[in-house]
């Protein structure tokens, strides 16, 4: 292969996928586009290891739009990355919806995030204790004063399935998908000018994009750039239940434990509070937190998964912003060829296909085109304007 290329997206996960196709899908695109991927099996990607749901229940309206256009792209995926008549199903459940609690402490933001959500078009609803009570007999309502419903377009998917989708269809149309890690980045001044390779090679680029999940701060500190963006660890927790839970959606306790359906059986987990969450990149499976915290809520929430059985578990990551939380997207205002799409803190699956969109567009329009993401750019760390999302599961 050539050692030069007008683009170098480093990492080739559903956001890294995502830029390649739609920047070769552009008309006025005609560059080279390299995708530099060091686990083509993407075993350990956080893409894989992510339980893929997607919704509109945001605090930022610009995340809500974000997910909005990842609802419009699952519902014609088989569409947009046909390949040779074969159209891709990556198992859309639409409409199972979240389910926020909240208690009477949590009832001020829950209200404010809807009037938000709302502003912004998403099909939510508020229900009472005794709505909800109706729609879900088999809830606990105790200490809740509200929900948050999801009614239509929210729901889940299948990450590995979107993923080698997008990968097929930027291959179909001319990507190139590179096996090899990246050790460093070579700076000319104000640009990045090659992309140094384990293998020994050296990729010259026009544009370097940092997609690199939860190790893109480490490709960042290459080019001397900070960027605090690092790997979270995350469990999930597969359970049976014998008593039938109906129409459950991916409920979130007030305590931020969730749980959603999967098949016959369901998947759970939790955030960890700041202070036991440390940047950590290895699989190990702590059952502690299954047993001291995610099981005895549930039970308490919902009382047949008192008899829940643990079938099997696995770790993830996140590509955790330790900043606000939120994605950072756009150029670096100084070295300006070298582009960030990172740092989802857990919702970088959903807002795949929109942050490909927006890195190709500036790309090719040197601009935001479809949703104005300015304030997602690196910039607003030196300002000291975070954005902060309230809704981070």
């Amino acid at each position: 292969m050539a050692d030069t290329c007008d683009i170098a997206i480093i990492g080739g996960g559903a956001v890294g996928s995502a830029a390649a196709y739609f920047l070769t899908s552009d008309p006025g695109f005609r560059g080279r586009v390299v995708v530099i991927e060091r686990d083509p099996s993407y075993a350990d990607c956080s893409t894989t290891r992510s339980a893929g749901a997607i919704r509109f229940q945001f605090s930022t309206p610009e995340n809500i739009r974000l997910s909005t256009f990842g609802m419009d792209f699952l519902d014609s995926v088989g569409e947009r990355l046909e390949v040779e008549g074969d159209r891709p199903d990556v198992s859309y459940r639409r409409g199972r919806g979240y389910l926020f609690l909240a208690s009477a402490a949590g009832l001020p933001v829950l209200a404010e995030n809807h009037r938000i959500q709302r502003a912004e078009g998403a099909d939510v609803a508020l229900f009472s204790p005794v709505e909800l009570k109706g729609r879900f007999p088999w809830l606990n309502t105790n200490g809740i004063a509200m929900g948050s419903l999801g009614l239509s377009r929210e729901g889940w998917f299948d990450p590995y399935a979107l993923l080698q989708a997008l990968k097929r269809k930027a291959r179909a149309q001319g990507a190139v998908y590179l096996h090899d890690t990246v050790t460093g980045l070579e700076r000319d001044g104000n640009r990045i000018a090659a992309v140094q390779l384990a293998g020994g090679g050296r990729l010259a680029c026009g544009t370097a994009v940092n997609a690199a999940g939860h190790g893109a701060g480490k490709v960042a500190a290459m080019a001397g750039i900070p960027l605090a963006v690092g790997p979270r660890k995350r469990f999930v927790f597969v359970v049976d239940c014998r008593t039938p839970l109906p129409g459950c959606p991916l409920l979130i306790d007030s305590t931020g434990v969730w749980i959603r359906p999967e098949g016959a059986s369901y998947v759970c987990g939790v955030s960890p509070p700041e202070d036991k969450d440390p940047e950590c990149d290895d699989f190990e499976i702590d059952y502690s937190e299954f047993e001291t915290v995610v099981w005895p809520t549930l039970a308490e929430r919902v009382p047949a998964l008192e008899s829940l059985k643990l079938q099997r578990a696995w770790a993830g990551h996140y590509d955790y912003n330790a900043i606000d939380q939120n994605g950072i997207i756009g150029r670096h205002p100084e070295v300006t060829n070298f582009l960030f799409a990172n740092g989802f803190s857990g919702h970088g699956i959903q807002q795949s296909p929109a942050t490909g969109r927006a890195i190709a567009e500036l790309i090719v329009h040197n601009k935001f085109v479809a949703i104005d993401l300015a304030r997602f750019g690196y910039e607003r760390f030196a300002a000291n304007k975070p954005i902060l999302e309230l809704n981070v599961v």
